[in-house]
Formats: C-alpha cells, structure tokens, sequence
C-alpha cells in the first residue's frame, strides 16, 4: 500500500467519532502508560520486600478476588449514579491505594491494601465500556472498541519497558508515578467528559426490559449469560500466557529473558495489527469473527505443545495474538449489542466479572495439571476450550438479527447527554476497560 493509501487509511479509521470518545480514549491510554504495579509486583514482593512466592501468588489472588467483587457492584453503580461519578470515585480510589500500598510493610497489609487496590481499579471498566457505547454510534463501536484496546495495548506496551527502569531506582517511584498518573485520568474525566448516561424515559409496560433492569434481570437473561460464560473460556485461554505458558517454558529450560522475548511478540502485534485489521473485520459476520477467534486462541496455545525454541513459542504467539486482536472488539460490540440501554452498567459488570473469574481460575487451572499430568495436557484442554466455545458462539449467534442492532440500539441517540453530537461525517468504513 503506497503513503497515501496508508494516510488516508488512518484517516477513515479515526475519523468520526465524537470528540467526548477521544477524551475517553485518552484517558485509557494515560492510565495504561501508568500501569507499573502489575508489572513488577511480583519482583517488588519477592525480591525487594523479601517475601515468598507463595506469598506473592496470595496477593495476586486477593487483588483478582477485588475485581471480581467489584465488578458487579461497579456496573449497579455505574447504572444508579452514572458513569461520570464511578469514573471518578474508581479512579480516585484506585490512586490513594495504589500510593498507599507503596508505604505497606506489614504482610497483612499488603494483602489488605492489594485487594483494595484490586476492587478499585477494576471498578472503571464497566464505567468505560458503559459510557462508549453511550457515545458511539451503533455502527462505529467495532471501530471504537478496537481504538481503545489499541490504546490499552500500546500504553502496556510503554509502562512494561519503563517498569525495569523505574524498579531499578525505586520501586516506590513506581507506585507514586501510577497514582498520580491515574489522578490525572480522573481530572481528564471531571473537566472534559460529561455525563452519557441515557435518560430513563417513564414506561407502564411491564416487559420493558429497560424500564427495571437489576442484577437479576441480567442473571436471568439466558442468552448475554451465556455470551458471560463463553467469555469466561475464552479468557481462560488467554490468561495462560500470564500463568501457564512462563511456568511452562521454565520448566523446559528456557530463561526468564526467553519468556520475555517471546510474550513480546503479543504486544507488538496488538500495536501493529490492530487498526489495519479492524477495518478487516468491521463489515464481516461477527458469528464468523467469534468461531474463529475462538479456534485460533485454543489451538494457538495448543501448538506451544509442539514448541522447541523461543522462535517456536514467539510463532505460537502469533496464532492466538491473532485470535485476541479480532476477538476483543467482537466480543465487546456483542455484550453491547446484547445489553438494555438502561442496563450497561450491570451488563458490562457481569462481562467484566467473567475476566475477572478467569483471573483466578487460570493460574489454579494450570498449576494443577502442569503438577500432575505435564504442560501438554494443559495445550490440549485449551485447544478443547476453544473448540467448545467456538461451538458456543456459532449456536449463540445463530438467532440474533442480521442487522447488527442490539436490544437498546433502536431507538437511541447514542450522543452524551449535555454535549453537542459531533458534526464530522461518518467514515465509510465506520468496540471492553
């Protein structure tokens, strides 16, 4: 493709959305290029505090065990009060602990503080996701939500290359620099985005599922559960390149550095694939896109049973990274197309829980079957998972509509509420925190 193609290609992808999404998007990408705590805290825990690590793995868990209780709890608030003030009062609280835990010394403490700091940070996900698909069109949210993991990625990218450094100076730097830079998140929040929170038109029509939506109105929506538990494996699969895959390579033999290496590959492809295979995927059959994405990630991790050499694991990387890349926004633009307008909140929180489960079942999962039957085995049940879900979404998504509208599109003007819609004409070619 020649520099104008490319140029004008960057231009469709942006091109479009409201300036309250770029806001948005900035924010994500500031607290992302912060994110130095879940890098090194495992070395900060072992190494500089002198603890073990089954010691280290406890606080993992207990900051997993924060997020999963929050996530609920988030999406009831983000619905109740708005998503403007659980921004806030999330990105507020996840400062003040983050500073906090950096002056812990007591172990009980730490453990204390980090399950804070787990419910905290994790409570701005359903927030966000909320409040973009408030102000995002119905057709540019695959778009969007590909834009804002983009962002994720690439200021995760940045902050675990800065990690190394800052550790080496302090690792108390590290927690004051990601407490004041999710501050500044905050104040982007409280100046420049108003709240998008639709408002609740008054309805007598008792089966208007936007007229009462509580957690039990989600629990009992058989389909987006079972959109919940579908994400639930595949997050499972993925969560073995944080758990599985180092213990894996350790035990071959392979050097930290290796796995370092190698787990590289995902982030730079995540940067690099992104948005050119956004504009892939946005007009094709998101049925296709999940059974896909879900193969591609199962057997992407089965392949490393086969792997010899850091070139080989890196390849296996490729495959599920692929898998991640068009699975992401899919799935987001799929929990949005299946949540009430009123009812995002709790919605996105159910969703975000499934991760947040997955975070804690995966490194059990993977110890248990590397200790007692070897590393391939756990290749091959995810090469299994991936194939159940991928049964999962081709039934799941057999019955929805073909036009892409989800049950609170219809009749919505998904432009924040207080803000003026963004006059820019659509691109042609027009997504989870």
């Amino acid at each position: 493709m020649s520099v104008t193609g490319l140029r004008r290609a960057a231009r469709e992808t942006v091109s479009g959305l409201p300036r309250e999404f770029w806001w948005l998007w900035t924010s994500t990408l500031v607290n992302r290029l912060g994110a130095f705590v879940a890098t090194f805290m495992a070395l900060y825990l072992t190494i500089d505090r002198g603890y073990s690590a089954s010691y280290a793995g406890l606080v993992a868990a207990l900051h997993g065990l924060g997020g999963v209780i929050s996530s609920l709890g988030a999406g009831v608030m983000t619905d109740r009060l708005g998503r403007r003030p659980t921004l806030l009062v999330a990105q507020t609280s996840t400062a003040l602990s983050v500073a906090l835990l950096g002056f812990m010394r007591d172990p009980v403490a730490i453990a204390a503080v980090a399950f804070l700091v787990g419910m905290a940070s994790n409570a701005s996900r359903p927030a966000v996701q909320a409040m973009m698909a408030d102000i995002v069109r119905p057709e540019d949210r695959i778009r969007a939500f590909s834009l804002n993991y983009w962002a994720i990625n690439l200021g995760f990218a940045i902050s675990s290359m800065a990690a190394g450094f800052i550790a080496e100076v302090s690792y108390l730097a590290g927690f004051m620099i990601e407490a004041g830079m999710t501050l500044v998140c905050a104040v982007l929040v409280f100046v420049k985005l108003p709240e998008s929170r639709p408002q609740q038109a008054e309805s007598t029509d008792v089966g208007d599922k936007d007229a009462a939506v509580s957690l039990w109105t989600v629990l009992r929506d058989g389909r987006y559960m079972s959109v919940v538990g579908l994400s639930f494996l595949i997050a499972l699969i993925f969560q073995q390149a944080y758990v599985g895959l180092p213990v894996a390579m350790g035990e071959a033999g392979f050097t930290p550095a290796d796995f370092g290496l190698a787990i590289a590959v995902n982030g730079v492809l995540i940067v690099v694939l992104q948005i050119p295979v956004t504009r892939f995927i946005q007009h094709r059959d998101p049925r296709l896109l999940l059974v896909g994405s879900s193969l591609l990630a199962g057997y992407g991790f089965g392949l490393t049973a086969f792997a010899g050499s850091v070139g080989v694991f890196a390849l296996t990387v490729c495959v599920w990274t692929l898998a991640e890349v068009v699975n992401a926004p899919t799935q987001t633009g799929l929990v949005v197309r299946l949540s009430p307008v009123h009812g995002r909140g709790r919605y996105q929180g159910m969703y975000t829980m499934s991760w947040a489960v997955a975070a804690l079942v995966a490194p059990l999962m993977s110890g248990f079957v590397i200790d007692h039957w070897g590393a391939e085995w756990l290749w091959g049940i995810c090469a299994v998972v991936g194939t159940l879900a991928a049964a999962g979404y081709w039934g799941l998504m057999r019955g929805l509509p073909e036009d892409g509208k989800g049950e609170g599109d219809g009749d919505e003007t998904p432009v924040a509420r207080g803000a003026s819609a963004d006059p820019a004409p659509r691109a042609d070619t027009s997504a989870a925190v």
